[in-house]
């Protein structure tokens, strides 16, 4: 009996079409949607050479598609804003960060954020910088070293990512929040068009020269969005793939990658120690509502296991 050899998915003149029209499709609403963006054809030109350039990179870019997917819609997001859905939290939020997790300093109560604000030093802005920008790389990355050693694992990773992701989308929409640096910046009056700010980590690119997160934080989908801080629920899904699949001494590095961005997001005025701690509960729910749902719904178990096998 001859082997069934699967050879994934191949360029044929169905699928120059069906990439074509996507792509097509893709410029067409997201013009309509937000506007046309540098950033969009970037998106298209990355997912096409990957697509043509040869099978490895086709499978790559298929596989890889679950974070297109968050991307697309997290950038969609710019178009609905959630402060018109839901009442924006400000002082309500801030007083009980105070309240919860205030610091006695020379006679006054803080917030964690205002007094290492007031506290910053440039070793610790260095440190913060360079632990912060590990949140976009280090799941990236993570996912590619999945991809290359189990697919399927590398899926599961990814769908969590996305499970991870829609439910905090519920909650920013359900509790618009501002970040600490709104009120250091605006007090607590809500101005709705409010352009994103860098925080604290202005002073890493001040220091280096550059404008690394200045231009990461300017296409921020919502300013209003604080909470949960998927920043801090991120590197959670990757440590718990890193010790699911025994990725050696890197799981602990990983897990230090992981604190490092907690404590971030809180030094730079980013987010509330609340927004880091519902943030780590989204992810373990997250986590937890996919392996519940991939692994009790048959459906949804074989849909993993073919598009494993598509991208194999």
């Amino acid at each position: 009996m001859s082997a069934v050899v699967n050879h994934g998915p191949v360029v044929n003149a169905r699928s120059i079409i069906t990439v074509t029209l996507l792509s097509v499709a893709y410029l067409l609403l997201s013009s309509w949607v937000v506007g046309f963006k540098s950033d969009q054809v970037v998106l298209l030109v990355i997912f096409n050479v990957c697509f043509y350039l040869s099978a490895i990179t086709r499978k790559f870019i298929l596989g890889f598609s679950v974070f297109i997917v968050y991307w697309i819609l997290f950038d969609y997001m710019k178009a609905f804003p959630n402060y018109n859905v839901s009442t924006v939290h400000i002082a309500d939020l801030y007083n009980f960060e105070k309240h919860l997790f205030g610091i006695n300093y020379r006679g006054h109560l803080l917030t964690p954020n205002e007094y290492w604000k007031i506290n910053a030093t440039t070793i610790l802005d260095i440190i913060a910088g360079l632990f912060y920008i590990c949140w976009i790389p280090v799941p990236l990355g993570f996912g590619a070293y999945l991809f290359f050693k189990n697919r399927r694992e590398f899926l599961s990773f990814a769908m969590t990512f996305l499970v991870v992701n829609l439910l905090g989308f519920v909650i920013y929409y359900s509790f618009p929040a501002a970040p600490p640096w709104y009120i250091q910046e605006h007090g607590f009056v809500f101005l709705p068009h409010t352009p994103g700010s860098t925080g604290g980590l202005i002073r890493f690119d001040h220091y280096f020269n550059v404008n690394i997160f200045q231009s990461i934080y300017q296409k921020g989908s919502n300013v209003f969005a604080a909470m949960p801080s998927l920043h801090s629920a991120y590197p959670i899904i990757v440590v718990y793939y890193a010790f699911k699949n025994h990725v050696g001494f890197g799981k602990f590095i990983l897990a230090t990658v992981m604190v490092g961005i907690w404590l971030t997001a809180v030094y730079t005025s980013h987010h509330y120690i609340l927004d880091v701690l519902v943030g780590i509960c989204t992810a373990i729910l997250g986590i937890n509502l996919f392996n519940v749902l991939f692994s009790k719904v048959p459906a949804l178990t074989q849909f993993l296991d073919n598009y494993a096998t598509f991208i194999s």
